[in-house]
């Protein structure tokens, strides 16, 4: 099975900024603890192989999944963040304001996102489903885990369940979250969406 992580809080997630591929922004305290959790969930899943976005905070969440699995992490760039293009950095509240509901747009595939400089869905479903194809060949009946972003894992989650543009802007991957799809007969099954550690069932994301 394929197990998604979202990486754990990290900076951009308190400030509501659109990091995007920007480095040094790191996991808080509260990711850290958060990783560690999910580190703890994935022990008895008999992961065989680990792979992360190379963004420093999906790393920083690897390296925690990779003590606890005792399986040694790679990093591919198929896994990585959207490049937000013009709205890197640029505070949630700002882009409402100035472009209306920009992440609706981009799950509809409007134009203004590209204008922009903003990776559009289309790209990103095309490689993670390169990457998805890739450890399936690879992993052939072996638990996969792969360490990546919010859109990544809807970009999967949205092609198995058939989501529109509106259901894909409400869902929200919770950070530090497991999403997990099976593989049979060239058929994927979500098994698992936005589990967490026990203690975090009252969060609101």
């Amino acid at each position: 099975m394929i197990i998604f992580l979202r990486h754990a809080q990290a900076e951009n997630n308190t400030k509501k900024i659109l990091a995007g591929r920007t480095p040094g922004i790191n996991l808080t305290d509260d990711g850290k603890k958060q990783a560690e959790q999910a580190g703890k969930m994935l022990e008895s899943l008999n992961v065989s192989a680990i792979y992360s976005s190379p963004i420093d905070r999906a790393v920083q969440t690897a390296e925690v999944a990779s003590k606890h699995c005792n399986v040694e992490y790679k990093t591919d760039d198929r896994l990585i963040e959207l490049d937000m293009g013009q709205f890197t950095l640029m505070p949630y509240q700002e882009i409402f304001k100035k472009h209306g509901n920009v992440f609706l747009k981009f799950y509809e595939g409007s134009s203004e996102v590209s204008e922009n400089g903003v990776e559009t869905f289309a790209e990103v479903k095309k490689r993670v489903n390169d990457m998805v194809d890739y450890v399936i060949s690879k992993h052939k009946n072996e638990n996969v885990v792969l360490v990546t972003h919010m859109d990544p894992i809807k970009a999967m989650i949205g092609q198995v369940l058939k989501l529109k543009p509106e259901v894909l802007f409400d869902l929200i991957i919770a950070n530090a979250s497991l999403s997990i799809i099976k593989n049979h007969d060239q058929n994927f099954y979500l098994t698992a969406i936005n589990a967490v550690y026990p203690e975090r069932f009252n969060e609101s994301f």
